[in-house]
C-alpha cells in the first residue's frame, strides 16, 4: 500500500469486515484515508476488528434478513451522512457434491453469498444514485467464473454475484455509481480452512504460482476501484486476482 490518502473523505462500509478479504480491505481503506465502518453478524467481532484498524465504527448486520441490512444502513448513514464505497466480503463456503447435497445446504449459501449481495445493496446503492457517484465492489470467486467440484452451490452463488454486478452496473453508471467484482483465486483465510486438505492440496497444484493468495494481496484491488482516478473506467467488470488459475 502508498500509505498515503487514495480514499480521504470516502465513507466506505465493508460487510463482512471482520475476518478474511473482509477485514483486509477494511484496513487497506482505513491506511488510505477512508472513514471505514465494519459491518458482520458479530457486533463484537465488528468492534474489535475496527478497533484494530482505526475504522470509525462497527454495526450488526445479517445479510439473510432485510430488516437486519436495512437497520445497520440506516445506522451508517445517520453516523456519517452517506456511503461511498459498499464492499460486499460476507461470505460461506462449504463442500458437498451436488447428488448428496441438501435442499438446506444450498439454500444457506445463496442466501449469504448472493441474496446478501442484493439485500445490501438494495439498501446502500439509492443514496449512491441520489448523491451522483459511489463504488459498489463485490467480493465473487473465480468458480463462479469455472466451478469447483464439490462446489456447484457455491459455483452458482459467485456466478450470480458476477451476473449482478453486470447487471446493476448498466443500471447505475449513468448515475455516477460504478460497480464492480473481485474474484480472488483460492486465499488463505479462516473460510477456505473449513474445506478438506486434499482439496486444497489439489488446487494449490493447478495453480501456476503453486501457492494460494493472502488477503492483503486482494485487498489493494479493492482500493484500486475504490479511488480516483484509479478506479474511474471499471464498469461491471471482474477482476482476479486468481494466482493464475483463471485467465479470461
Amino acid at each position: 500500500m502508498s500509505g498515503g490518502a487514495l480514499l480521504s473523505g470516502r465513507v466506505a462500509l465493508v460487510v463482512g469486515g471482520a475476518g478474511g478479504i473482509g477485514a483486509a480491505i477494511a484496513e487497506a481503506f482505513c491506511a488510505e484515508g477512508a472513514a471505514v465502518v465494519i459491518a458482520d453478524r458479530s457486533r463484537s467481532a465488528a468492534q474489535e476488528r475496527a478497533s484494530a484498524v482505526g475504522a470509525r465504527g462497527a454495526v450488526e448486520m445479517d445479510v439473510t434478513v432485510p430488516a437486519s441490512v436495512e437497520a445497520a444502513v440506516a445506522e451508517v448513514l445517520e453516523g456519517h451522512g452517506h456511503i461511498d464505497v459498499l464492499v460486499n466480503s460476507a461470505g460461506i463456503l462449504t463442500e458437498a457434491p451436488l447428488v448428496e447435497m441438501s435442499l438446506e445446504q444450498w439454500q444457506e449459501t445463496l442466501d449469504i453469498d448472493l441474496t446478501g449481495v442484493f439485500l445490501t445493496c438494495r439498501a446502500v446503492v439509492p443514496q449512491m444514485v441520489r448523491r451522483g457517484e459511489g463504488r459498489v465492489i463485490n467480493i465473487a470467486s473465480q468458480l463462479g467464473i469455472k466451478g469447483g467440484r464439490d462446489l456447484t452451490h457455491y459455483s452458482a452463488a459467485k456466478a450470480g454475484v458476477i451476473g449482478l454486478t453486470k447487471a446493476l452496473a448498466l443500471e447505475v453508471a449513468e448515475h455516477g455509481v460504478l460497480v464492480n467484482a473481485i474474484a480472488p483465486g483460492p486465499i488463505h483465510t479462516p473460510m477456505v480452512e473449513g474445506i478438506t486438505e486434499e482439496w486444497k492440496k489439489a488446487k494449490q497444484a493447478e495453480l501456476p504460482i503453486g501457492r494460494f493468495g493472502t488477503p492483503d494481496e486482494v485487498a489493494p484491488t479493492a482500493v484500486l476501484l475504490a479511488s480516483s482516478p484509479g478506479g474511474n473506467l471499471y464498469v461491471g467488470q471482474t477482476l482476479g486476482p486468481n494466482s493464475g488459475d483463471v485467465m479470461p
